[in-house]
């Protein structure tokens, strides 16, 4: 997912400086989780309704739309893109079965591979459709920055650069589509995370078998339970060290990767897999560093808490992804907008009707698609919101999503320009 518009304007906010807005979002956090743990009482009705992640998601970005805090000016989503998730991902992986992720069977990469297909599929099915509900919206180069759009919501903010520079898309159109780009994708990210909160209605009425998936979560509670123990300072920081640790061994590595990988011939066209994206890299070499250590005894750091640990690096990112959406937006490009949620509405639905011809479980359904819109910053977030152990999953399928990113976006490209008759 793309981030906020080039040239976007600033407004002045209220709180400024990224300590004061850090310790926004971290009283933000603390209040939702507060909340959520009351037992009775007008709480305990509002998150019998709505599940807690959703008010650590929004909040921030209803700050961000009435000027509270400025997310487009704050470099908070960057730090935790860039280490707070890295160290997530470690935990995750060191505390988690791979036997068990290894029984999960094909299904979660032919939902993934539906998504990629939804998001081909959708964009010529609103591309047609605004055609006819308002040919304004499409006409002239508006093919070319849906090329852009398509890259990201297939791969990622690399793809969709490459789109941009291969279909020679302006400034200007670039800026729109990625502005569509954060506020469909953000409220898709929202609804999938609502109904993560209501899995259990949704495997019925997919028919699902998510015994699987099940079998994993309950391996874990046991392994917890058989490992579990009051945490010492020493296991703290044995925690600290293995997930910072691993995340600045990612940096390490991750620097002379992309420049010696920029270095090679154009022929040769690593570019086009996303080789020399940064992040890339660090999301990879995190994943490998943690499964790695899940098969030592590395592993026992669960029982003091590894994972959630990982899980409050996660929410921080959480807070700082919704602070980077401006819910006001969504009036200023009404018709462009709605090209995208038709677009997005297209995926959905292919998703869901594969997902009930394969008896696939909502899980499945939505990593996948976070995989492709979201990319590796937000699909662990919402493999996690069904259990931290699952967070792998939504990594690995994101990173093959960078790889066929780009040239999905190609050929959707072409068939674009044909509609177009450009």
């Amino acid at each position: 997912m793309a981030a906020p518009a080039e040239g976007q304007q600033i407004n002045a906010a209220v709180i400024t400086g990224d300590a004061a807005v850090l310790g926004l979002l971290a009283i933000i956090l603390g209040f939702v989780f507060w909340s959520a743990s009351r037992e009775k009482g007008v709480w305990k009705k509002f998150y019998s309704v709505i599940p807690a992640i959703l008010p650590c998601y929004l909040l921030p970005a209803i700050a961000n739309s009435f000027g509270l805090v400025d997310g487009a000016g704050s470099n908070l989503y960057p730090m935790a893109r860039d280490y707070l998730l890295p160290a997530s991902l470690v935990l995750f992986c060191v505390s988690m079965d791979i036997r068990g992720i290894s029984r999960l069977g094909p299904k979660a990469l032919v939902m993934f591979l539906t998504g990629t297909v939804g998001v081909m599929l959708g964009a010529l099915v609103s591309f047609t459709a605004m055609g006819v509900i308002h040919p304004e919206t499409v006409a002239g180069e508006t093919w070319r920055g849906m090329t852009t759009l398509t890259g990201s919501w297939i791969g990622g903010g690399a793809n969709q650069a490459a789109m941009k520079e291969v279909f020679e898309v302006d400034a200007t159109l670039f800026g729109q589509f990625a502005a569509v780009d954060v506020i469909v994708g953000y409220v898709w990210m929202a609804t999938l995370l609502f109904m993560a909160s209501r899995a259990a209605f949704w495997d019925r009425w997919l028919k699902a078998d998510t015994s699987a998936i099940e079998t994993l979560k309950e391996r874990m509670a046991s392994y917890q339970a058989q490992h579990a123990r009051i945490a010492s300072t020493t296991d703290l920081m044995l925690i600290f060290a293995v997930a910072i640790g691993a995340t600045g061994f990612a940096h390490f590595l991750a620097e002379p990767l992309v420049a010696w990988i920029t270095s090679l011939p154009a022929e040769w066209r690593l570019r086009d897999y996303s080789l020399d994206s940064r992040f890339f890299w660090l999301v990879v070499i995190a994943t490998t560093v943690g499964v790695v250590l899940s098969l030592t005894r590395a592993r026992e750091l669960e029982g003091a808490g590894a994972s959630k640990i990982g899980t409050v690096f996660l929410y921080v990112l959480i807070a700082t992804i919704g602070m980077q959406m401006d819910l006001k937006a969504l009036a200023n490009k009404p018709f462009l907008l709605l090209l995208g949620l038709i677009w997005i509405a297209v995926h959905a639905s292919l998703m869901l009707l594969v997902a009930r011809l394969i008896r696939a479980p909502l899980f499945f359904m939505a990593v996948g698609s976070q995989a492709n819109i979201g990319a590796a910053a937000s699909a662990p977030v919402v493999a996690s919101a069904f259990h931290p152990a699952l967070a792998p999953v939504g990594v690995l399928l994101a990173v093959l999503g960078y790889v066929l990113g780009t040239y999905c976006a190609y050929l959707t490209g072409l068939m674009l320009q044909a509609l177009a008759g450009g």
